[in-house]
């Protein structure tokens, strides 16, 4: 039986050095995404950054699923507000290809899991928007939310809801790490929160229509090779698949 084929965005990263070379593009995924798929029983695949549309179906036409990762700020025109002095690096040609992308795969029906960023972006797609900034959140605590502690360390608590692919997977309550500064405000349409921060921030979303898609705030990635319920996410997505 042939494993599913598992396409991971990639972002850019640019040479800083002077010379011949500096400002040249280079197009990556991070190593973590492509060890968490080969152990969940996919193959990886990553996608680099396109703007040909008919090129966008082409690639999802040849995946079982895509997972969204992590990196720069989501562009917020893309959810009708104007950038704040809060907001961090952006990059809009990545937003318009997962854009498309996701709109794509909903299309054809292809299971999406959106990871940090990936969550962020997966609720703009369907017309949620974003915080720019946990500072704009009025919260009776302030947890932390970009972590001191190495990316496999668990640093804070979520609770789960019933009947949701969370609670399936991790239980009740269990404990995720965290690096971000944005989060969900408004929900998108056809989607349910299913975890929850300490302090009310969004772990985790998921679609309540047909078919597989949902994000999550946190890393599981990172933390795949050491905690069982991540590496059972990235399984239950490829099962999916």
């Amino acid at each position: 039986m042939k494993k599913p084929i598992i396409g991971i965005t990639g972002s850019c990263l640019y040479e800083p050095s002077a010379g011949l070379f500096a400002g040249y593009e280079r197009m990556y995924t991070n190593t973590d995404y492509v060890n968490a798929v080969l152990a969940a029983g996919g193959v990886p695949l990553m996608l680099p950054i396109i703007n040909d549309e008919e090129a966008v179906r082409q690639q999802i036409e040849n995946l079982s699923g895509i997972i969204i990762m992590g990196g720069y700020d989501v562009e917020p025109h893309f959810f009708n507000e104007e950038p704040l002095s809060c907001l961090g690096e952006i990059l809009p040609k990545r937003d318009i290809y997962e854009l498309k992308l996701i709109k794509a795969a909903k299309a054809l029906k292809k299971p999406i899991l959106g990871i940090c960023r990936g969550m962020q972006i997966l609720n703009v797609a369907f017309d949620g928007s974003l915080y720019q900034d946990l500072s704009l959140i009025k919260r009776d605590i302030q947890i932390q939310h970009v972590q001191k502690a190495r990316p496999q360390e668990r640093t804070h608590s979520i609770k789960t809801e019933a009947n949701s692919i969370m609670q399936k997977v991790f239980g009740k309550e269990d404990m995720v790490n965290s690096f971000h500064h944005m989060a969900v405000k408004e929900l998108a349409k056809d989607f349910k929160v299913t975890a929850h921060a300490p302090d009310g921030i969004v772990e985790a979303i998921e679609y309540t229509g047909d078919g597989f898609m949902m994000g999550v705030q946190f890393h599981p990635e990172m933390t795949a090779a050491v905690h069982k319920p991540s590496l059972d996410l990235f399984k239950e997505f490829i099962n999916h698949c």
